[in-house]
Protein backbone atom coordinates (compact mmCIF):
# COMPACT_ATOMS: atom_id res chain seq x y z
CA UNK A 1 0.00 0.00 0.00
CA UNK A 2 1.29 3.13 -1.02
CA UNK A 3 1.06 6.10 1.85
CA UNK A 4 -1.15 9.70 0.44
CA UNK A 5 0.53 12.34 -0.40
CA UNK A 6 -1.61 14.29 1.45
CA UNK A 7 -3.11 13.03 4.79
CA UNK A 8 -5.39 15.36 7.05
CA UNK A 9 -7.03 13.43 10.06
CA UNK A 10 -9.06 15.61 12.82
CA UNK A 11 -7.75 18.36 12.09
CA UNK A 12 -9.01 21.90 13.69
CA UNK A 13 -7.98 25.26 14.39
CA UNK A 14 -9.85 27.78 16.45
CA UNK A 15 -9.39 31.78 17.12
CA UNK A 16 -10.15 33.45 19.97
CA UNK A 17 -11.99 36.75 18.96
CA UNK A 18 -13.37 39.93 20.78
CA UNK A 19 -16.60 41.15 20.28
CA UNK A 20 -18.58 44.03 21.45
CA UNK A 21 -21.22 43.26 23.85
CA UNK A 22 -22.44 46.27 25.23
CA UNK A 23 -21.25 50.16 25.55
CA UNK A 24 -17.95 49.11 27.43
CA UNK A 25 -17.97 45.68 27.44
CA UNK A 26 -16.34 42.74 25.19
CA UNK A 27 -16.13 39.52 25.36
CA UNK A 28 -13.95 36.71 23.98
CA UNK A 29 -14.91 34.08 21.58
CA UNK A 30 -13.58 31.01 20.02
CA UNK A 31 -14.33 30.41 16.66
CA UNK A 32 -13.48 26.96 15.23
CA UNK A 33 -12.02 27.78 11.72
CA UNK A 34 -11.80 24.76 10.78
CA UNK A 35 -13.73 21.54 12.53
CA UNK A 36 -12.73 18.20 12.14
CA UNK A 37 -11.22 17.47 8.96
CA UNK A 38 -10.25 14.62 7.46
CA UNK A 39 -9.60 13.63 3.93
CA UNK A 40 -6.31 12.25 1.80
CA UNK A 41 -4.95 13.49 -1.32
CA UNK A 42 -3.20 10.76 -3.45
CA UNK A 43 0.40 11.95 -5.68
CA UNK A 44 -0.84 12.82 -8.88
CA UNK A 45 -4.40 14.08 -7.88
CA UNK A 46 -5.86 17.46 -8.76
CA UNK A 47 -8.44 18.25 -6.18
CA UNK A 48 -10.54 20.98 -6.28
CA UNK A 49 -11.01 22.50 -2.58
CA UNK A 50 -13.85 24.87 -2.41
CA UNK A 51 -16.86 26.57 -0.31
CA UNK A 52 -18.45 30.08 0.55
CA UNK A 53 -16.16 33.33 1.88
CA UNK A 54 -14.92 31.95 5.46
CA UNK A 55 -15.62 28.66 5.31
CA UNK A 56 -12.18 27.56 6.20
CA UNK A 57 -10.36 26.72 2.85
CA UNK A 58 -7.31 29.30 3.20
CA UNK A 59 -7.03 28.32 6.69
CA UNK A 60 -6.83 25.16 6.28
CA UNK A 61 -3.79 25.44 3.04
CA UNK A 62 -1.91 27.75 6.22
CA UNK A 63 -2.08 24.71 7.91
CA UNK A 64 -0.83 22.71 5.10
CA UNK A 65 2.17 24.81 4.12
CA UNK A 66 3.24 24.66 7.85
CA UNK A 67 2.42 28.67 8.29
CA UNK A 68 -0.59 28.03 10.61
CA UNK A 69 -0.08 25.68 13.79
CA UNK A 70 -2.71 23.40 13.84
CA UNK A 71 -5.28 23.56 17.41
CA UNK A 72 -5.67 19.63 17.16
CA UNK A 73 -5.55 16.88 14.51
CA UNK A 74 -2.27 15.07 12.40
CA UNK A 75 -1.38 16.43 9.28
CA UNK A 76 1.13 14.60 7.14
CA UNK A 77 2.12 16.34 3.84
CA UNK A 78 5.05 14.07 1.82
CA UNK A 79 5.35 12.52 4.97
CA UNK A 80 5.96 15.80 6.89
CA UNK A 81 4.52 17.24 9.43
CA UNK A 82 4.43 20.53 8.06
CA UNK A 83 5.13 22.75 11.20
CA UNK A 84 7.93 21.01 12.95
CA UNK A 85 10.07 20.50 9.17
CA UNK A 86 8.98 23.56 7.65
CA UNK A 87 12.17 24.32 5.83
CA UNK A 88 12.28 20.90 4.15
CA UNK A 89 8.82 20.91 3.27
CA UNK A 90 9.53 24.14 1.77
CA UNK A 91 11.60 22.42 -0.92
CA UNK A 92 8.89 20.20 -1.94
CA UNK A 93 5.99 22.35 -2.18
CA UNK A 94 5.08 25.15 -4.42
CA UNK A 95 2.58 27.72 -2.81
CA UNK A 96 0.45 30.35 -5.03
CA UNK A 97 -1.94 32.72 -3.13
CA UNK A 98 -3.58 34.87 -6.03
CA UNK A 99 -3.93 37.86 -3.49
CA UNK A 100 -0.39 38.14 -2.59
CA UNK A 101 3.08 38.86 -3.71
CA UNK A 102 5.83 36.21 -3.47
CA UNK A 103 8.15 38.14 -5.54
CA UNK A 104 10.34 41.11 -4.76
CA UNK A 105 7.75 44.33 -5.72
CA UNK A 106 10.95 46.59 -7.09
CA UNK A 107 13.27 44.14 -9.18
CA UNK A 108 12.61 43.20 -12.47
CA UNK A 109 10.85 39.31 -12.74
CA UNK A 110 13.71 37.83 -13.98
CA UNK A 111 15.97 38.59 -10.49
CA UNK A 112 13.04 37.56 -8.81
CA UNK A 113 13.80 34.34 -10.47
CA UNK A 114 17.31 34.37 -9.84
CA UNK A 115 16.92 35.17 -6.07
CA UNK A 116 14.64 31.97 -5.60
CA UNK A 117 17.01 29.76 -7.88
CA UNK A 118 19.77 30.67 -4.79
CA UNK A 119 16.60 29.96 -2.35
CA UNK A 120 15.60 26.68 -3.40
CA UNK A 121 19.11 25.97 -4.35
CA UNK A 122 18.12 24.99 -7.60
CA UNK A 123 20.99 23.25 -10.20
CA UNK A 124 21.79 26.39 -12.76
CA UNK A 125 21.18 23.45 -15.90
CA UNK A 126 17.72 22.41 -14.21
CA UNK A 127 16.83 26.32 -13.34
CA UNK A 128 17.65 27.21 -17.28
CA UNK A 129 15.66 24.75 -18.46
CA UNK A 130 12.93 25.01 -16.19
CA UNK A 131 12.61 28.85 -16.77
CA UNK A 132 12.53 27.97 -20.73
CA UNK A 133 9.64 25.71 -20.35
CA UNK A 134 7.52 28.71 -18.50
CA UNK A 135 8.88 30.80 -20.98
CA UNK A 136 7.21 29.51 -23.59
CA UNK A 137 4.52 28.20 -21.97
CA UNK A 138 3.34 31.21 -19.93
CA UNK A 139 5.01 33.37 -22.65
CA UNK A 140 7.09 35.41 -19.85
CA UNK A 141 8.91 36.75 -22.66
CA UNK A 142 8.05 40.52 -23.21
CA UNK A 143 7.91 40.93 -19.41
CA UNK A 144 11.06 39.64 -17.60
CA UNK A 145 12.78 42.36 -17.60
CA UNK A 146 9.85 44.82 -16.18
CA UNK A 147 9.60 45.33 -12.16
CA UNK A 148 6.78 43.06 -10.69
CA UNK A 149 5.25 46.26 -9.83
CA UNK A 150 4.50 47.16 -12.98
CA UNK A 151 3.11 43.95 -14.38
CA UNK A 152 -0.39 43.75 -14.91
CA UNK A 153 -2.26 41.26 -12.76
CA UNK A 154 -2.63 38.53 -15.33
CA UNK A 155 1.14 39.17 -15.89
CA UNK A 156 1.94 38.75 -12.27
CA UNK A 157 0.34 35.66 -11.80
CA UNK A 158 1.52 33.58 -14.38
CA UNK A 159 5.53 35.25 -12.65
CA UNK A 160 3.56 34.03 -9.14
CA UNK A 161 2.90 30.30 -11.45
CA UNK A 162 6.51 30.37 -12.49
CA UNK A 163 8.30 31.36 -8.67
CA UNK A 164 5.85 28.68 -7.19
CA UNK A 165 7.57 25.82 -10.15
CA UNK A 166 10.91 26.56 -10.20
CA UNK A 167 12.36 24.14 -8.06
CA UNK A 168 10.04 21.39 -9.50
CA UNK A 169 8.17 20.71 -6.43
CA UNK A 170 5.64 17.49 -6.00
CA UNK A 171 2.63 19.35 -4.54
CA UNK A 172 1.51 22.86 -5.62
CA UNK A 173 -0.93 24.43 -3.10
CA UNK A 174 -3.09 27.23 -5.39
CA UNK A 175 -5.19 29.93 -3.34
CA UNK A 176 -7.29 31.44 -6.37
CA UNK A 177 -4.81 31.43 -8.79
CA UNK A 178 -6.99 32.60 -11.69
CA UNK A 179 -8.54 35.24 -9.78
CA UNK A 180 -9.01 39.13 -11.42
CA UNK A 181 -7.87 37.43 -14.87
CA UNK A 182 -9.24 37.83 -18.17
CA UNK A 183 -10.78 34.51 -20.52
CA UNK A 184 -7.04 34.43 -22.18
CA UNK A 185 -5.14 34.34 -19.31
CA UNK A 186 -6.91 31.99 -17.04
CA UNK A 187 -6.94 29.58 -19.78
CA UNK A 188 -3.01 30.01 -20.21
CA UNK A 189 -2.88 29.47 -16.18
CA UNK A 190 -5.12 26.28 -16.59
CA UNK A 191 -3.86 24.49 -19.83
CA UNK A 192 -0.10 25.15 -17.68
CA UNK A 193 -1.57 23.26 -14.50
CA UNK A 194 -2.40 20.25 -16.55
CA UNK A 195 0.62 19.95 -18.29
CA UNK A 196 2.30 19.75 -15.50
CA UNK A 197 -0.01 17.35 -13.93
CA UNK A 198 -0.34 15.07 -16.88
CA UNK A 199 4.18 15.47 -17.89
CA UNK A 200 5.66 15.82 -14.21
CA UNK A 201 2.75 13.86 -12.08
CA UNK A 202 2.56 17.24 -9.68
CA UNK A 203 -0.64 16.96 -7.30
CA UNK A 204 -2.54 19.88 -7.31
CA UNK A 205 -5.04 20.87 -4.21
CA UNK A 206 -6.74 24.35 -6.10
CA UNK A 207 -8.72 26.76 -3.58
CA UNK A 208 -11.31 29.07 -6.29
CA UNK A 209 -14.39 30.57 -6.06
CA UNK A 210 -14.25 30.02 -9.95
CA UNK A 211 -16.20 27.17 -10.57
CA UNK A 212 -15.13 27.01 -14.42
CA UNK A 213 -11.48 26.39 -12.63
CA UNK A 214 -12.52 23.14 -10.86
CA UNK A 215 -14.51 21.94 -14.15
CA UNK A 216 -11.39 21.98 -16.46
CA UNK A 217 -9.33 20.92 -13.87
CA UNK A 218 -10.44 18.20 -11.23
CA UNK A 219 -12.21 15.09 -11.34
CA UNK A 220 -12.80 15.33 -7.65
CA UNK A 221 -13.86 17.89 -5.08
CA UNK A 222 -14.43 18.32 -1.54
CA UNK A 223 -16.54 20.87 -0.62
CA UNK A 224 -16.45 22.72 3.37
CA UNK A 225 -18.59 25.11 4.93
CA UNK A 226 -18.34 26.05 8.77
CA UNK A 227 -15.22 24.60 8.51
CA UNK A 228 -16.61 21.36 8.16
CA UNK A 229 -16.23 18.93 5.22
CA UNK A 230 -19.58 18.41 3.60
CA UNK A 231 -18.57 16.71 0.61
CA UNK A 232 -15.63 14.85 -0.68
CA UNK A 233 -15.76 12.67 -3.96
CA UNK A 234 -15.91 12.58 -7.68
CA UNK A 235 -17.11 16.09 -9.63
CA UNK A 236 -19.40 14.00 -11.41
CA UNK A 237 -21.15 12.04 -8.39
CA UNK A 238 -21.80 15.48 -7.09
CA UNK A 239 -23.87 16.26 -9.75
CA UNK A 240 -25.64 13.19 -10.41
CA UNK A 241 -26.97 13.57 -6.81
CA UNK A 242 -27.13 17.24 -6.30
CA UNK A 243 -28.07 17.84 -9.80
CA UNK A 244 -30.72 15.26 -11.12
CA UNK A 245 -32.68 18.37 -13.60
CA UNK A 246 -31.40 17.85 -16.75
CA UNK A 247 -32.29 18.89 -20.13
CA UNK A 248 -33.12 16.82 -23.22
CA UNK A 249 -32.34 18.89 -26.57
CA UNK A 250 -34.16 17.35 -29.40
CA UNK A 251 -33.94 18.36 -33.10
CA UNK A 252 -36.94 17.40 -34.96
CA UNK A 253 -36.94 16.50 -38.53
CA UNK A 254 -39.46 19.45 -38.89
CA UNK A 255 -40.42 22.61 -36.31
CA UNK A 256 -43.56 21.59 -33.99
CA UNK A 257 -45.86 23.22 -31.40
CA UNK A 258 -43.62 22.47 -27.79
CA UNK A 259 -43.90 18.69 -27.29
CA UNK A 260 -46.30 17.03 -24.41
CA UNK A 261 -43.99 13.84 -22.81
CA UNK A 262 -44.73 12.62 -19.34
CA UNK A 263 -42.10 13.31 -16.97
CA UNK A 264 -40.80 15.97 -19.40
CA UNK A 265 -41.34 19.99 -19.97
CA UNK A 266 -40.20 21.88 -22.72
CA UNK A 267 -38.67 24.65 -21.31
CA UNK A 268 -37.51 26.72 -24.59
CA UNK A 269 -37.89 26.25 -28.65
CA UNK A 270 -35.51 27.61 -31.22
CA UNK A 271 -37.33 26.45 -34.78
CA UNK A 272 -36.97 22.40 -35.13
CA UNK A 273 -34.72 22.26 -31.60
CA UNK A 274 -36.97 21.98 -28.15
CA UNK A 275 -35.54 21.86 -24.66
CA UNK A 276 -37.05 19.72 -22.51
CA UNK A 277 -36.30 19.51 -18.79
CA UNK A 278 -36.76 16.64 -16.77
CA UNK A 279 -35.90 14.94 -13.02
CA UNK A 280 -33.45 12.49 -13.28
CA UNK A 281 -34.70 11.32 -10.22
CA UNK A 282 -38.41 10.40 -11.35
CA UNK A 283 -37.63 9.39 -15.12
CA UNK A 284 -34.36 8.40 -17.10
CA UNK A 285 -32.85 10.09 -19.90
CA UNK A 286 -33.34 6.83 -22.03
CA UNK A 287 -37.24 6.37 -21.07
CA UNK A 288 -37.89 10.49 -21.93
CA UNK A 289 -35.61 9.36 -25.16
CA UNK A 290 -38.19 7.11 -26.25
CA UNK A 291 -41.22 9.01 -25.29
CA UNK A 292 -40.18 11.56 -27.67
CA UNK A 293 -39.21 9.16 -30.24
CA UNK A 294 -43.20 8.06 -29.68
CA UNK A 295 -44.77 11.46 -30.46
CA UNK A 296 -42.20 12.81 -33.24
CA UNK A 297 -39.80 12.39 -36.18
CA UNK A 298 -36.15 13.00 -34.45
CA UNK A 299 -32.95 14.46 -36.19
CA UNK A 300 -30.72 14.45 -32.99
CA UNK A 301 -30.42 14.19 -29.59
CA UNK A 302 -28.43 15.82 -27.17
CA UNK A 303 -27.86 15.43 -23.51
CA UNK A 304 -27.38 18.11 -21.50
CA UNK A 305 -25.33 17.76 -17.78
CA UNK A 306 -26.55 20.07 -14.85
CA UNK A 307 -24.11 22.72 -14.05
CA UNK A 308 -21.41 22.52 -11.41
CA UNK A 309 -22.39 26.19 -10.35
CA UNK A 310 -25.92 25.71 -9.62
CA UNK A 311 -25.32 22.37 -7.86
CA UNK A 312 -22.84 24.16 -5.50
CA UNK A 313 -24.98 26.84 -4.74
CA UNK A 314 -28.16 24.76 -4.28
CA UNK A 315 -25.76 23.19 -1.51
CA UNK A 316 -24.78 26.57 -0.01
CA UNK A 317 -28.37 27.15 0.30
CA UNK A 318 -28.97 24.66 2.19
CA UNK A 319 -31.86 22.85 -0.42
CA UNK A 320 -29.20 20.14 -0.98
CA UNK A 321 -27.52 19.46 2.56
CA UNK A 322 -27.60 15.97 3.52
CA UNK A 323 -29.26 15.62 7.37
CA UNK A 324 -26.32 14.90 8.90
CA UNK A 325 -22.33 14.03 8.03
CA UNK A 326 -19.72 14.38 5.12
CA UNK A 327 -20.66 12.76 1.98
CA UNK A 328 -18.91 10.61 0.02
CA UNK A 329 -18.93 10.32 -3.73
CA UNK A 330 -19.66 7.53 -4.95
Amino acid sequence: MTMALIEVEGLRKDFTVTRKTGVLRRARAVVHAVDGLTFSVERGEIVGYIGPNGAGKSTTVKMLTGILVPTAGRISVGGLVPTDRRTELARRIGVLFGQRVQLWWDLPLIESFELLRHMYRVGADRYRENLATFRELLELDPFLGTPVRQLSLGQRVRGELTAAMLHDPEILFLDEPTIGLDIVAKQRVREFLLRANREHGVTVLLTTHDLADIERLARRILIIDHGRLIYDGELEALKRRFGPRRVLVVDLVEPAPPLRVDGGEVVRTDGPRQWIAFDGDRITAAALIAAVTAVAAVRDLTLEEPEIESVVREIYAGRARPEAGPIRGS
